[in-house]
């Protein structure tokens, strides 16, 4: 059997913590080998033909986490961009972070300019990291960007549609996600591209993000190919 691949794979990184406490051991070690996971999940997609990954790294609510935690999240964050900038290069993958950057500190947004900057050029692979991001802030972002537009009359009130919603968004420049995963087993899309998954199929494999490898990119892959999407059409 033939399998399609989807062109746009959007993924929530769950079971970091959980993973960590079945083995008896802090949570900040989860988020170790969750951003372990990263590259190798990176490299099989590609191999396999997809041509965009979207992770949710760090939620606007993620901010009630601990603050050692949310510390740890941020030096893991910076290693693996720092560690990862050569690779991203070779393989030709643009790096695109997403989501609010007004909280980040200046070390972090230092770190992203740089990455974001070295990898401007590339388009064999796009590579999303939403940080300090929430589907309802983009959408409520959005418009205030459209407002605005209209107020200093480069847009005009009767030209706001969905698709120049869409434009205003945060991943305005790909198209909307053909499946999003989040692992291990909870079955919610915890404020994740609300906008952009109308018609996204969804999946929800029971595996935790630290043991989610290139296996399970095939799995879902071929997950994928079952599947049926309709657009509200009826098939022939």
């Amino acid at each position: 059997m033939s399998l399609t691949i989807p062109d746009h794979v959007a993924i929530i990184m769950d079971g970091n913590g959980r993973w960590a406490k079945e083995r008896g051991l802090p949570r900040t070690e989860g988020h170790r080998q969750g951003a372990k996971r990263v590259k190798e999940v990176v490299h099989q997609a590609k191999k396999k033909g997809i041509k965009v990954l979207t992770f949710f790294a760090f939620s606007t609510e993620n901010w009630n986490r601990p603050k050692n935690e949310i510390r740890h999240l941020f030096d893991y964050l910076i290693n693996f961009l720092t560690n990862y900038k050569k690779e991203l290069i070779k393989e030709g993958i643009k790096l695109k972070i997403i989501g609010r950057r007004d909280r980040l500190n200046k070390k972090v947004l230092n770190k992203i300019d740089e990455i974001e900057k070295a990898t401007c050029d590339n388009a064999n692979f796009f590579l999303n990291i939403a940080i300090d991001y929430g589907g309802r802030w983009d959408i409520v972002s959005a418009t205030k960007k459209i407002v605005q537009a209209v107020n200093n009359s480069s847009m005009k009130e009767e030209e706001i549609d969905e698709e120049n919603f869409a434009n205003y968004l945060s991943l305005s420049k790909f198209n909307d996600p053909d499946i999003l995963v989040r692992t291990s087993g909870e079955k919610r899309i915890s404020n994740f591209l609300i906008w952009q998954t109308a018609y996204t199929e969804f999946c929800f494999p029971g595996v935790l993000w630290p043991d989610f490898d290139k296996k399970w990119v095939d799995n879902i892959i071929e997950e994928y190919s079952g599947r049926v999407r309709k657009f509200g059409k009826i098939n022939a």
